[in-house]
C-alpha cells in the first residue's frame, strides 16, 4: 500500500505504471466508497494508462482531516497528490463528488488537466435540504440508517436482485466509511456549484451518465454537457450511479475512445507516464 502525508492527512493512494509515453488516467472515487470500486475499470486499462487513484479524505484509509471540509479541500488533496508524485498533464476521472473535484482541479489548475471523464456527476449535485439531511443521520444515527435507500440510489434494479453478494459487499464498504468522513463530505458536495463557471472549462470532457441513476440522473449530466464547451454526453442503459461497478466494459471502452480523441486532436500521447 502506499501512503503520503498531505495537507496534515495521511493519504491512501495506488499509482500503476505504464511505458513511457502512454496518457495518464486519474481516478477520483464516489461519496461513501474507496477506490476499490474502480478495480474492474483498471484491469482493463492497465498497460495502455498510467494510474493513479487514491481514497479522497474521509474515506477509505485515509484520515477524514478538518470537519466539515470544503471542495476546497479535496481538490487541494488531489492536487498535492499529482505533485507528491511528480506527475503533469492527465486525464482526471471522477464519479459523483469525484466528478466535482475533478472539475474543481481544472479550475484551479488547468495546467495538470488534459481531459475530463465526469461519470454520474453534475455542476452542482442536489439542494441544501438533501444534504443536511444527510449530515444530521450520518452523526447522530449513522450511515447505516439510510444504507438501503442510498443503495436503492446507486444500482439499477437488475444488479440489486440478481447480483446479491456483491450489493452486500457495497453495502458495507459503504457503511465502513467513517461516519464523520461521510458526513464532512456532504459538506462539500452541498456547497459546491461550478454551474457559472461551465463556460471556461477549455479542456474536452466525455459524461457518462446511467439510465437507472436515482442520485445524478440522465438529465443532470446532459444539462452539464450542454453547459461544457467542449463536452459529449454518453448514456449507458441498464446502468445506476456507479458504471465502474455496473458496467465496467463499456465504461472502459469510453474512456479508450476517449483519450485516442484526445491524442488525435493534439497530435502527440496524452499526459505522461
Amino acid at each position: 500500500m502506499q501512503f503520503a502525508n498531505l495537507n496534515s492527512i495521511n493519504l491512501h493512494y495506488q499509482i500503476i505504471g505504464a511505458p513511457e509515453g502512454k496518457p495518464l488516467i486519474v481516478f477520483a472515487n464516489s461519496l461513501g466508497t474507496d477506490f476499490r470500486i474502480w478495480r474492474d475499470v483498471i484491469v482493463r486499462l492497465v498497460g495502455e494508462f498510467a494510474i493513479v487513484t487514491y481514497d479522497k479524505r474521509g474515506h477509505g484509509l485515509t484520515d477524514t482531516g478538518r470537519y466539515p471540509s470544503g471542495i476546497n479541500d479535496h481538490v487541494a488533496d488531489l492536487e498535492a497528490l499529482l505533485e507528491h508524485l511528480g506527475q503533469g498533464e492527465a486525464i482526471i476521472c471522477g464519479l459523483s463528488v469525484g466528478g466535482l473535484i475533478a472539475q474543481g482541479l481544472y479550475h484551479k489548475r488547468p495546467d495538470l488537466v488534459r481531459g475530463l471523464v465526469l461519470c454520474n456527476t453534475g455542476l452542482r449535485i442536489g439542494d441544501e435540504a438533501l444534504w443536511n439531511e444527510r449530515i444530521d443521520v450520518a452523526m447522530n444515527e449513522g450511515v447505516g440508517e439510510i444504507a438501503d435507500d442510498i443503495l436503492e440510489r446507486w444500482f439499477s434494479q437488475e444488479f440489486r436482485t440478481g447480483r446479491v453478494d456483491e450489493l452486500a459487499g457495497y453495502r458495507n464498504m459503504l457503511i465502513r466509511q467513517p461516519e464523520a468522513g461521510y458526513a464532512a463530505t456532504c459538506h462539500a458536495i452541498r456547497d459546491a456549484d461550478f454551474t457559472s463557471r461551465a463556460g471556461d472549462v477549455e479542456v474536452p470532457a466525455l459524461c457518462v451518465a446511467g439510465d437507472q441513476d436515482r442520485a445524478t440522473p440522465p438529465a443532470v449530466i446532459e444539462q452539464m454537457a450542454k453547459a461544457l464547451p467542449e463536452a459529449r454526453y454518453e448514456l449507458i442503459k441498464g446502468c445506476g450511479h456507479l458504471p465502474c461497478i455496473e458496467k465496467p466494459e463499456l465504461l472502459s471502452e469510453m474512456i479508450k475512445a476517449f483519450a485516442a480523441g484526445l491524442a488525435d486532436t493534439i497530435g502527440e500521447p496524452v499526459g505522461s507516464a
